[in-house]
């Protein structure tokens, strides 16, 4: 790989990062250059100087990824640190928070404030610039039900504002219409009222208790990894899981990743998967479900990078 020429930043850029220690699956290549941005200064400035032919990928906490083995192409960005994950009061039912912050943590900022409304997001793994690419939800909410408005910058370095009083976002299930390239950083979310704080926190325990109840949260997995048919036909189709438990592959396995026995629309790895395994498997149990069902799952994780192992870096 040659390293495309970059410009100077406050943050760190990193050649030939190892990311599956950025995923939650634990797989899949280097980025050819890791960008730590410091802050949104940081990042507007390097994107806005970057020359435009290098390939640009946002990456979360990894919660709801898949990268392949092969890497990926150009500047990888991860906003990690104090000032992303920033949640602060800033209405009587607002909080602003970075791209950066994790769902949960943003649900126990607004328990703490009393404010109620957001306790689903302790049910959403990752961080909420993820959860708003993919209007994530869960327990009947959705994120664009909180979202007043998104801050971001743009491939250029532009920065931009959606939501209200500005331009539009609009969100479908699991989906949202935002550019592919503009990188979320900061968030305003509403909620739907005012309660005890200690009430608040003692629904999002008993949410986080049933998660992990019901989902192989302590293995090397992800989120669901297919979304549910969307619009939605028979009882017996409306659950991505029940369609891929029918189909028969509740344990099903390719190499090192295995349809996890406890919640079958989750993949995990075993310990040796590769991207590919991982991949391999979900493509399998779309094929089943779809000629058991004949519904065509839709991937719900993010598949990213070039397929086949990486060369030198």
């Amino acid at each position: 790989m040659t390293r495309p020429s970059l410009p100077p930043a406050r943050g760190k850029l990193i050649e030939g990062a190892a990311l599956a220690p950025y995923t939650w699956f634990r797989v899949g290549g280097p980025a050819d250059v890791l960008f730590l941005p410091e802050d949104e200064t940081d990042l507007a400035g390097f994107l806005g100087a970057l020359d435009p032919a290098v390939p640009v990928t946002a990456l979360g906490v990894g919660s709801n990824l898949i990268v392949r083995d092969g890497g990926i192409p150009g500047v990888v960005i991860r906003l990690m640190g104090r000032a992303w994950g920033e949640v602060m009061k800033t209405g009587e039912l607002e909080l602003t928070a970075g791209a950066g912050a994790l769902d949960l943590a943003v649900a126990k900022a607004a328990a703490k404030h009393g404010i109620t409304g957001l306790e689903f997001l302790s049910g959403i793994p990752g961080s909420l610039g993820g959860a708003t690419r993919t209007n994530a939800g869960c327990y009947g909410r959705e994120l664009k039900d909180v979202l007043v408005r998104l801050e971001g910058v743009t491939r250029a370095g532009e920065r931009r504002v959606f939501g209200e009083g500005h331009a539009p976002v609009h969100f479908s299930y699991r989906h949202t219409d935002l550019p592919e390239e503009f990188i979320v950083t900061r968030l305003v979310l509403r909620g739907s009222g005012m309660s005890d704080a200690g009430q608040i926190a003692a629904e999002i325990e008993a949410l986080q208790a049933r998660r992990a109840e019901t989902q192989p949260i302590r293995e090397k997995t992800s989120g669901s990894t297919f979304a549910n048919p969307d619009p939605p036909g028979t009882p017996d189709q409306r659950s991505a899981w029940k369609l891929i438990d029918a189909a028969g592959c509740r344990g099903l396995k390719v190499g090192g990743a295995q349809v996890s026995p406890m919640h079958c629309n989750f993949l995990i790895n075993t310990g040796e998967a590769t991207a590919a395994d991982l991949e391999a498997l979900g493509e399998l149990v779309r094929a089943r479900v779809l000629e058991t069902s004949g519904v065509s799952l839709r991937w719900e994780v993010r598949r990213i990078g070039r397929i086949g192992q990486t060369g030198p870096v």
